[in-house]
């Protein structure tokens, strides 16, 4: 059996389809803390996963041979342990393999909180008496969309001082994902970085987003504390906009500047690069707003 947990966040939900077409769904398990809101495929299989609830993971961890542990959307010791107990849980189990979302930026001491996570996470696997493959995903594309979407809709992108980032579409690494916990490639271990083609910048970012929109988004740097003044004002909690903010701060020093064809080879294509996406969220907006 194979088992995706957090399967009703975009990422699981993507992993379960890309699955469904490489392997029998009947043998395939969603997880998820809140089964109650899943909606999976004909014959997939849905049981409660809970990582703050050890007991209860052990009743939805039986018979899977393989899983895939979809890092929790929480941040510092709190993330870890809950990491903690789906590895140990998945150990005691008797899964054979752990698949775990990690990062390419995966640093330990990294200015991007998740990605010091990541790292610690990593370590316990390490630790761990069961076979793993640590996930090296790229940056979501559709994070960076998320933190300076709006700002390439008015026409400046006023963001800190930066370095290049591994955008990466999420539905293409869960198709890589899928095609890993089907044994179509095999890493012992932290994968090679999952990316795109290519890191950029934020400034390149601006002028792909001006090619698709077909008018001039401006690039504007400013400093960490006015950005991050300015996420806390639109509402951003300040424990979330110092984590975004921990993102410019990690990419200066170099830390997502890895790109490899190990993707590629997994999707047997090309990845989609940060234009495609652009302009798949940027131009339909565009037309729309000229009728």
């Amino acid at each position: 059996m194979l088992m995706v947990t957090g399967a009703n966040g975009h990422l699981g939900r993507a992993v379960i389809e890309a699955l469904i077409n490489r392997n029998p769904p009947e043998e395939i398990v969603a997880g998820s803390r809140e089964p109650g809101s899943l909606a999976v495929p004909d014959r997939v299989a849905m049981r409660r996963a809970d990582f703050s609830d050890p007991a209860g993971l052990a009743e939805a961890f039986a018979d899977v041979d393989r899983i895939e542990i979809i890092s929790v959307d929480k941040l510092g010791e709190e993330a870890r342990n809950l990491h903690r107990n789906a590895i140990h849980t998945a150990c005691s189990a008797g899964v054979a393999q752990i698949f775990y979302t990690s990062h390419a930026g995966a640093r330990e001491g990294s200015p991007f909180a998740p990605a010091d996570q990541h790292a610690a996470t990593e370590a316990d696997l390490a630790a761990a008496d069961t076979p793993f493959t640590a996930l090296r995903h790229g940056f979501y594309a559709e994070s960076c969309l998320h933190m300076i979407g709006s700002d390439l809709r008015t026409g400046e992108l006023r963001v800190p001082e930066d370095g290049p980032i591994n955008w990466t579409a999420r539905a293409d690494l869960a198709e890589a994902d899928a095609a890993l916990l089907v044994g179509e490639a095999t890493f012992d271990g932290a994968t090679p970085p999952l990316t795109a083609a290519k890191a950029q910048t934020m400034a390149e970012i601006a002028e792909l987003a001006s090619q698709v929109t077909g008018r001039e988004i401006l690039h504007t740097v400013v400093s960490d504390a006015e950005w991050k003044e300015a996420k806390i004002a639109a509402g951003v909690p300040e424990l979330y906009a110092e984590m975004l903010l921990g993102t410019f701060r990690a990419a200066r020093r170099g830390d997502f500047d890895l790109v490899d064809p190990a993707l590629e080879k997994l999707l047997g294509r090309p990845p989609r690069s940060m234009g495609d996406i652009l302009a798949a969220e940027l131009a339909p907006a565009t037309a729309s707003h000229h009728i």
